[in-house]
């Protein structure tokens, strides 16, 4: 049964007092401080014995260091895309290149930015969420303390009188220092996406330009047909997942970095070894001095060797730090400087090869195989860019910032592993303009450098906050690191815009599309939740009713959809004002997500009771991480119940008791489990240990707090028993009547004084995005003839 019900409301002037009848629902209706377990288990990383370590080195090559390792195709061609003059400008070529890959993968990523993962997951959403857990600057106020005592959760402490606490007040301040730092990440997102797109373009194009080397006379066309039909079916089969072929992606990426190492030893024997003086740093500055300002415009050709580095971040999900930095410095780095220097030696004899020095300086024995094992890595790059960016746009969904879509897990080993279709097409249909329209790498090389470098000053802004407030660093470590970052990433950034009209506007104009989508989504969201806090109704007036409610009591058990952990939303007045009757049992669920990778099983609902017990009024808040994923969950209903269930037997034990006078209650905790330990003045312990999905109730007090409890013997626990078998019974009888799921269908206007701007992004643009978004009811798998809507209409 469907049904719309409209309503409109200003939130302007909506304000709730703060007297006594507060009070009282503050007394009623309190955060679930009780409700949750204070698991303090810090993230540690493990311990791994040396062949494991190695293991997992070898299998992070498939994953992590594919972009990365595929640079060598596109490097030299893009830093000299007219005649080499001056074998002199190889040799200072390679020594920025050599010096780039030392401060900006090794050191900086390898080495700390790595070390700034989120529970193992890396990005700029990881970053994000690890400052929203150390300072209150998530845009969207939906975090209560209770949130923090999730296992997940791990944060330090810090002392009010340090830097660190000045820099949080500093960030608390205002709204709008909040909202530039949200904008900074959807920046770096944004330009992560469009990495996602020019990934595949350059990449695959380069490895398909290996055809016209063995035939000269091949139109390029050809050649950009070639990769288009490579492009189509590598997006073709994203449905199927990687879990299948991900065995084969490690041996080809390793196989693929021995062989451009070898080909490197080769060519430096055979033409010039004199290209190993590059190693001084004396070459840059002499580079400089003598190209000038072509010498400038041209870091944006060697910046491309080190493209793939924000990927190595972003795909650390499934590696520990240790195996990332083992492989890079044992295998990746080596092999991309052996690689670079042979293509240097071979350039030093053979200065009008630069458009294509990566297959001509391949010996003639192994060309085609060479040529197959470039495009296999190629295809692997290309690969974990695609999918870092299904990453990406589920943790931006997570976060408020982007439209509900369709999430389709495919992997049943690894959580990581998805699949968004509507995602996929775009990225398809945007990689074959890009590759079909540029025709040639120069073009897609300049876009390709502006996407990585502002992704790379997003990283270094937020590492700055990181440092201050989450590793607590002396401000002149800070300042350092810093300085150092943005000197080299501003020197890039600098020489990519004057590429901008050269191809370096494609991520600019993708970057703002996207950027103006999440932004005006996240708006939209953020309005939404503060309509349904000011418009939230008062417990006072609820007990008012009386426990029919004012209405008829019809059995079965309403499920109401809110984004309050707290209070009742509006939607349920605005529903019993409007119908006469209501279910026997009603269950304020609220979903929300919270800025922790992955919130466990056993932690992720909580249940507490609203009301005196003749109401039959419930609260279960489902708590999700950014990692988390629904899967279109057949069980969420049958989870809700158990923790419903298991909520009415706790409570019902906690409220029973035993044969001595004097009792003293105490919630103790530990990782697995909670246990309540009822001790008796005799010390005799009776133990009974609860499922830690049901945190606890509105009975039950941390252990710093005893609550006593007089009993006058048995027959109060066997009428507690009693209670529990007749509103267990009475729960059961209801859900076997039926279930309704009632969710807001709220829409959001702009008002009529507002500007034009905001009138176009509120009434056409979210409001499309909102028509065309997946509706909640779908995520959750609410049968259609389960569904009620209860619509409502504000102006902002």
């Amino acid at each position: 049964m469907v049904s719309d019900m409209d309503m409109e409301m200003d939130m302007s002037g909506e304000d709730e007092s703060k007297g006594g009848m507060w009070a009282l629902e503050q007394k009623i209706d309190q955060p679930m401080d009780e409700e949750a377990g204070r698991l303090k288990n810090m993230y540690r990383e493990k311990k791994f014995s040396a062949l494991l370590l190695l293991q997992l080195s070898f299998q992070s090559l498939g994953v992590v260091y594919g972009d990365l390792g595929t640079s060598p195709l596109y490097v030299f061609y893009n830093t000299f895309p007219d005649k080499i003059t001056d074998t002199e400008d190889i040799v200072g070529a390679l020594s920025l290149i050599i010096y780039s890959l030392t401060l900006v993968p090794l050191i900086k990523y390898v080495f700390i930015v790595c070390r700034a993962n989120d529970n193992g997951q890396g990005g700029t959403f990881a970053l994000y969420s690890l400052l929203c857990r150390h300072a209150k600057v998530n845009t969207i106020p939906n975090q209560h303390k209770t949130d923090e005592e999730l296992t997940t959760y791990s944060r330090s402490t810090i002392h009010e009188k340090s830097f660190a606490a000045k820099t949080r007040r500093w960030l608390e301040g205002d709204a709008f220092k909040k909202n530039v730092l949200l904008l900074l990440v959807l920046v770096g997102t944004c330009m992560a996406v469009g990495d996602g797109i020019l990934t595949p373009a350059i990449s695959v194009l380069s490895a398909s330009g290996g055809i016209k080397i063995d035939h000269p006379g091949m139109s390029t066309d050809v050649v950009v047909v070639v990769a288009v039909v490579i492009l189509v079916g590598l997006f073709s089969l994203q449905h199927y997942g990687v879990d299948k072929v991900g065995w084969l992606f490690a041996p080809i990426v390793l196989l693929w970095f021995l062989l451009i190492g070898g080909i490197g030893i080769f060519n430096i024997w055979k033409h010039d070894s004199g290209v190993l003086r590059a190693f001084s740093p004396v070459y840059i500055f002499r580079y400089f001095k003598r190209r000038g300002k072509k010498g400038w415009t041209s870091l944006g050709g060697i910046m491309l060797s080190i493209t793939g580095t924000e990927a190595l971040f972003a795909d650390l999900a499934h590696f520990p730090v240790s195996a990332i930095q083992l492989a890079f410095t044992v295998v990746v780095f080596p092999c991309l400087l052996l690689a670079y220097s042979g293509q240097a030696a071979y350039l030093m004899n053979n200065k009008d090869h630069a458009s294509d020095a990566f297959y001509r300086s391949i010996p003639d024995g192994i060309y085609w195989p060479m040529f197959i094992i470039a495009t296999l890595a190629a295809i692997v790059a290309s690969q974990a860019t695609i999918s870092a960016t299904f990453s990406i746009i589920k943790q931006a969904n997570a976060l408020g910032c982007f439209p509900r879509v369709k999430v389709i897990h495919t992997s049943s080993k690894f959580l990581g592993q998805i699949y968004i279709p509507d995602i996929n097409w775009i990225l398809m249909i945007l990689c074959i303009v890009v590759t079909a329209g540029f025709k040639n790498q120069s073009q897609i090389g300049n876009a390709y450098g502006t996407a990585v470098v502002i992704v790379m000053l997003a990283t270094t802004f937020l590492m700055i906050l990181i440092m201050l407030l989450v590793w607590r660093c002396h401000w002149i470590l800070v300042f350092i690191f810093a300085a150092l970052s943005l000197i080299v990433e501003l020197t890039y950034f600098s020489a990519v815009l004057f590429k901008v009209d050269q191809g370096g506007w494609v991520p600019l104009v993708i970057a703002a599309v996207f950027l103006f989508i999440m932004y005006v989504w996240h708006y939209g969201t953020v309005k939404r939740y503060e309509f349904e806090m000011h418009s939230k109704i008062s417990m006072a007036w609820i007990l008012g009713l009386g426990p029919s409610l004012g209405l008829v009591r019809v059995p079965g058990i309403g499920l109401v959809y809110t984004e309050l952990a707290s209070g009742v939303p509006h939607i349920f007045s605005h529903f019993i004002t409007n119908l006469p009757a209501i279910h026997s049992v009603v269950v304020f669920v609220c979903v929300k997500y919270l800025p922790v990778y992955t919130v466990p099983e056993d932690e992720r609902f909580l249940v507490k009771r609203i009301g005196p017990k003749n109401f039959h009024m419930f609260r279960c808040v489902a708590r999700y991480g950014y990692k988390d994923l629904h899967k279109k969950d057949e069980d969420f209903e049958k989870k809700l119940f158990d923790n419903l269930f298991m909520f009415v037997r706790l409570e019902s034990m906690m409220e029973g008791g035993s044969d001595s006078d004097d009792y003293s209650l105490y919630g103790q905790q530990t990782q697995g489990s909670k246990d309540l330990l009822l001790s008796d003045t005799n010390n005799n312990t009776f133990s009974s240990v609860v499922d830690l999905t049901i945190s606890s109730c509105d009975s039950i007090v941390p252990a710093k707090s005893p609550l006593h409890v007089r009993t006058s013997g048995t027959s109060s626990g066997q009428v507690s028993s009693q209670r529990e078998v007749d509103e267990m019974e009475f729960l059961t009888t209801c859900r076997d009547a039926g279930v309704v799921h009632i969710m807001g269908n709220t829409v959001v206007r702009a008002r009529r004084d507002s500007s034009l701007y905001k009138k176009l992004s509120i009434d056409y643009v979210y409001a499309f995005l909102r028509k065309i978004c997946r509706e909640h009811s779908v995520i959750f798998n609410v049968p259609h003839e389960s569904l009620l809507n209860v619509g409502q209409v504000f102006y902002v």
